[in-house]
């Protein structure tokens, strides 16, 4: 995602706006395939108003999914404030994730609705100049079959390099665990909206999920190489949308 300017060094509000899009070799949504393993197309624009140190913002990404379940887009839905105090800039922010198309199929015969929020919190800071620490929470209320009560933690670091040639290089990586309380919540999804149940994942109710790789900046341009993994067991993931996988993802940021 890029990050439009908001205001001058004299702090006075501002509106702004950017645009990110971005080809996938694999919809990976925190060690999870969401694309059966397949490629996606997603776009992502960013609305914001306020100052450096106290920025809102409202946020659309849309993504193809293949997941039995809500195919075949997802629209998602960001709004939150990102205030800075001291050394650390805090993230507080709403997400409303939804299927607008989904269907009736195996894994969800009475076609109930597949919508649920999440609330987040992030705190980052940056220890020593070009490297991030990132703390992230999330916390989903019970919403019926979308969601029962779920939290997620996660870490993040990254760290940019000096230029290599045209390139500015950025690694980073991160660790995170969820968990529900419902069994088989994560990576219950079958190949095809119309599956014989047995195909189905049997699914998990916690796991955990990491991911490292490098992220090459030319401009506004943009190439991110990525090794993802989950503990997730072949026996609750038969199909393999938790597996080990490298994920390739290149874009734009506008303007």
């Amino acid at each position: 995602m890029s990050s439009a300017a908001l205001a001058d060094d004299d702090g006075e509000r501002k509106f702004g706006y950017s645009i990110t899009i971005t080809g996938t070799s694999d919809y990976i949504f925190r060690g999870i395939s969401l694309t059966n393993n397949d490629p996606a197309f997603q776009p992502f624009i960013e609305f914001t108003y306020g100052t450096p140190s106290l920025t809102w913002y409202l946020d659309f990404w849309g993504s193809n999914v293949n997941d039995g379940l809500g195919d075949p887009w997802e629209l998602d839905v960001y709004a939150g404030v990102r205030p800075v105090t001291g050394p650390i800039s805090w993230d507080l922010g709403v997400l409303y994730y939804s299927n607008p198309s989904h269907q009736a199929s195996t894994i969800n015969p009475t076609d109930a609705g597949t919508d649920y929020v999440e609330f987040k919190i992030a705190a980052t800071i940056t220890p020593i100049t070009n490297l991030s620490l990132t703390a992230v929470g999330y916390a989903t209320p019970d919403v019926g079959f979308a969601s029962p009560v779920t939290e997620t933690g996660e870490l993040d670091v990254a760290y940019t390099l000096p230029a290599w040639g045209i390139f500015t290089p950025t690694i980073s990586g991160a660790v995170g665990y969820t968990h529900a309380e419902r069994a088989g919540t994560f990576d219950a999804w079958c190949p095809s909206d119309h599956c014989d149940p047995s195909q189905i994942n049997p699914g998990t109710d916690a796991y955990t999920y990491w991911n490292a790789g490098v992220k090459l900046t030319v401009d506004k341009y943009f190439m991110d190489f990525r090794y993802w993994d989950t503990s997730i067991s072949k026996q609750d993931d038969p199909n393999g949308y938790a597996d080990a996988r490298f994920v390739f993802q290149a874009g734009v940021n506008i303007p």
